[in-house]
């Protein structure tokens, strides 16, 4: 069967007339995209506004951030499930303030006096709506990570300028924490050549539990357009709302939700606006059966220039201590409390966070941030219409998020393999085997015997970083990974 953009969809639908203008030309602005004036409010619309079951709700923090931003106005919620959105307009009426409300996110990008949109989707929603909402000529402010997979990461760029759309992915990296500015110290030779970056995302995640069979789909909840693009599944989760994360079909895992954010920052230390030359992953679900897919436990090496980046992910409680034989204790402790951050490896010391340490550990200075805000840095391009003044233009987002997707996809084609099978493997790479060393001992102090359960190791992938495919062996399994099956309507198109 073809595959139907928004565009042929809305054409043939009866119920939508406005639609048929995205679809009757090739425009690089849709026509009712209005020019803003200085003084004029930016009118937002947050799609998703999540769940205070578990964990979730970050549409709810994108309205309070929004709504801080002088001469923003939210005007239009949707949700697919009105037991979230409900409460959210309830609380819009209480103030006073009038906000439309939706279910169907087309039914929202009709609507010609919403300028932008918030997209606080599961993953496998980002990239449509994106897409979607820049072909009906709105801006676009997307949370991370940006797309699903890789092919739907590079349509939102496509996207983003044939309708000179502005498009900003979040991530804690590009936010104003200092990073920036102690990598631009980095960057003027300061402490020599760089050796290697070290992402780590340490954060202990528990079980979400098994269940017994498929789940009773809520009543309040429209599941056929909360699956959108993927398939319609039966329910086997406890949460619906948040533990989607681990499900294949729908996220990416801990590298993809919080990972996503430092993964983002190792690639701004290397300076790299393409994807590396290979990638290799090592990991499993260690420590409980449930119903996640994803690791909780991984290591990714990605082969980059002018130096390599090695990131972790430990969702296991034990052993806080394991990193710190890699550096100091003191920069573990200045950057970061969970242990989740980037430590950038020099010839003369390093940087951890808004920090700089010489070899022996000792603090040289401390940066103070110069970045601004992502939603207020959002909006300012918004107004002024400069793609060039994002702080985390949507092709950044695309790069750092089809880093998670190389990753994962090493993970997803590899084995399970005995430890020596897997040291054998890497012994080439000695900030690597370092890693694994470090992984063996992190497991090991969690009661995980890895001789009784193996890791799996991942194929070293080649990528063309220019067609962004892989090629060589494993390539072809590797490149089914690349986009998915789109289920009708909600395609991802081939042309945006």
């Amino acid at each position: 069967m073809r595959k139907m953009s928004r565009r042929m969809f809305m054409k043939r639908s009866t119920a939508v007339g406005a639609a048929a203008a995205i679809a009757a030309g090739s425009v690089s602005v849709a026509p009712w995209s209005r020019a803003l004036g200085a003084n004029e409010d930016v009118r937002l619309a947050v799609v998703g506004i999540g769940s205070t079951v578990k964990i979730g709700g970050k549409g709810k923090q994108d309205i309070r951030d929004f709504r801080k931003i002088p001469g923003v106005r939210i005007v239009a919620l949707c949700d697919v499930d009105r037991a979230n959105l409900d409460p959210e307009v309830e609380q819009f009426s209480k103030r006073g303030e009038k906000v439309e409300a939706y279910t169907d996110v087309r039914r929202l990008l009709d609507d010609k006096s919403i300028d932008a949109v918030s997209i606080t989707t599961p993953n496998h929603w980002h990239a449509l709506v994106a897409v979607w909402a820049c072909q009906a000529g709105k801006d676009v402010f997307v949370q991370k990570p940006a797309s699903h997979n890789i092919f739907e990461g590079r349509k939102m760029v496509e996207a983003a300028r044939q309708y000179n759309r502005i498009v900003q992915c979040t991530s804690g990296s590009r936010s104003p924490t200092g990073f920036k500015e102690a990598l631009d110290y980095v960057r003027q030779g300061n402490l020599g050549k760089m050796l290697y970056v070290h992402g780590v995302n340490y954060k202990p995640r528990p079980s979400i539990g098994k269940v017994s069979g498929p789940q009773p789909i809520p009543k309040t909840l429209d599941y056929d357009l909360w699956s959108g693009p993927a398939p319609v599944m039966p329910l086997m989760r406890e949460y619906l709302h948040y533990d989607w994360h681990w499900d294949w079909l729908y996220g990416n895992g801990d590298l993809g939700n919080m990972g996503i954010h430092y993964v983002d920052g190792c690639r701004m230390a290397v300076g790299q606006d393409r994807l590396p030359r290979h990638v290799i992953s090592i990991g499993g679900r260690f420590g409980y059966v449930d119903d996640g897919q994803t690791p909780n436990t991984q290591i990714i090496y990605y082969d980059y220039e002018p130096a390599p980046v090695i990131f972790e992910v430990r969702g296991l409680p034990k052993d806080r201590s394991f990193l710190k034989d890699s550096w100091n204790s003191q920069a573990m402790d200045s950057y970061c409390g969970l242990q989740i951050g980037v430590v950038v490896h020099c010839e003369n010391g390093y940087v951890a966070a808004n920090k700089a340490f010489d070899r022996d550990g000792k603090m040289i200075q401390v940066f103070k941030p110069a970045t601004p805000d992502l939603a207020a840095n959002f909006i300012e391009a918004v107004r002024t219409r400069r793609a060039g003044d994002l702080v985390g233009d949507i092709l950044h987002g695309h790069l750092s998020a089809a880093l998670v997707h190389m990753g994962n996809i090493s993970y997803r084609l590899g084995k399970a393999a005995p430890s020596a099978e897997t040291s054998e493997k890497i012994r080439g790479r000695k900030e690597l085997l370092t890693s694994y060393e470090r992984f063996q001992a992190h497991l090991a102090a969690n009661g995980i015997d890895l001789e009784k359960t193996p890791a799996v190791l991942g194929p070293m992938l080649t990528m063309d970083s220019d067609a962004e495919r892989f090629t060589g062996e494993f390539s072809q399994e590797a490149n089914r990974l690349v986009s998915r099956e789109y289920r009708q309507p909600f395609v991802v198109p081939e042309k945006v």
